[in-house]
């Protein structure tokens, strides 16, 4: 009996990151959405600079979750610059946890504020986010979908097809596509800094038999079930990118290559002593609860006087709902 409280109260540890993460949602929504009415007559640098900071403020809490509250250790190979860039981040896709990862280096740069995403169409539905989070680029995932080594055909049928196109079969990824990739670079490029290509590895996804397996869902990763990541970035200039697109679909690919030659190495190295490690050297970087633990209180302190009072309450439920149902009609009309 001892052991199934235990192993229940272990299987909870989600709930309160969870529970957080949610009901802080109409809190920040309305916090956006009275700041976008009294921004309307202002220049629009007015408005973005308040919407990177509560973006920022938000985003903070969820890395506190992510990362103080887990205690997950964040190992860094290669070269992350230490100044703010303009810059399209490219990485592996495994995980319901990819994007933290790209949370957790512009964390950083102090660029927390300025991270955007790529997403699937899907999402956009998601109640109060969808429609704001369906603005949002500059963090791409080229493989389309998660790659999860139980999927066997998915795999297959990527192999397949870099073969028939001429390409590296891949083992430890799916083969790129280019479109959003293409897109992204073609119309940032007289803004752009760099490319940062990012492979993430998260340790404890090795079984007994010494095959991989899948990566951390959200839910497993908050329980604490991933004791480190592993996050090797190549910072790549822009003048170094073919900008037309078949040169460029050529360069993705030789990017992927790249990226399984080191994900081969971290799985499958005949030598026990360079598994689980990227080659080269790591810095183990943690992130100061300065950066993250400010933003929880005051988000959450903000919700817990709104649900105080009866009308605070009756707001609160109304975000939700109404949020929710303008979120989509806003997308509805944006498809």
């Amino acid at each position: 009996m001892l052991l199934s409280l235990v192993l229940h109260m272990y299987s909870m540890r989600c709930v309160l990151p969870a529970a957080v993460l949610l009901g802080t949602a109409p809190t920040y929504v309305l916090a956006w959405g009275a700041w976008r009415l009294l921004s309307a007559f202002l220049p629009s640098r007015c408005y973005q600079a308040v919407d990177d900071r509560l973006y920022c403020i938000y985003q903070s809490m969820v890395l506190f979750f992510f990362e103080n509250y887990t205690g997950v250790q964040i190992l860094l190979y290669g070269d992350l610059p230490k100044k703010k860039e303009n810059i399209i981040y490219l990485a592996n896709h495994q995980s319901t946890v990819d994007w933290i990862i790209a949370d957790i280096l512009a964390i950083r740069q102090n660029a927390l504020g300025h991270v955007r995403y790529v997403l699937k169409d899907g999402l956009k539905w998601l109640p109060l986010y969808g429609c704001y989070f369906s603005q949002m680029y500059l963090v791409i995932f080229p493989e389309g979908t998660r790659y999860n080594p139980e999927l066997t055909k998915v795999i297959s049928a990527s192999q397949t097809f870099a073969a028939q196109e001429g390409f590296a079969v891949l083992k430890h990824v799916l083969t790129p596509r280019i479109k959003a990739t293409h897109v992204a670079f073609d119309s940032m490029k007289n803004y752009l800094d760099a490319i940062y290509d990012v492979t993430v590895a998260f340790e404890g996804t090795i079984d007994d038999k010494g095959q991989r397996k899948e990566a951390p869902s959200m839910a497993e990763f908050l329980c604490k079930e991933c004791p480190k990541i592993h996050i090797h970035i190549d910072r790549i200039d822009k003048k170094d990118v073919p900008e037309e697109q078949a040169f460029m679909r050529r360069w993705l690919h030789e990017r992927f290559e790249i990226k399984d030659k080191l994900l081969i190495e971290f799985y499958d190295s005949v030598d026990p002593e360079r598994r689980n490690k990227f080659p080269g050297e790591s810095v183990n970087s943690k992130l100061s609860l300065k950066k993250t633990l400010p933003s929880l209180l005051i988000l959450s302190g903000l919700t817990a006087g709104m649900l105080m009072t009866e009308a605070g309450r009756k707001l609160y439920v109304r975000t939700w709902i109404y949020g929710t149902l303008i979120g989509c009609l806003w997308v509805s009309i944006k498809a």
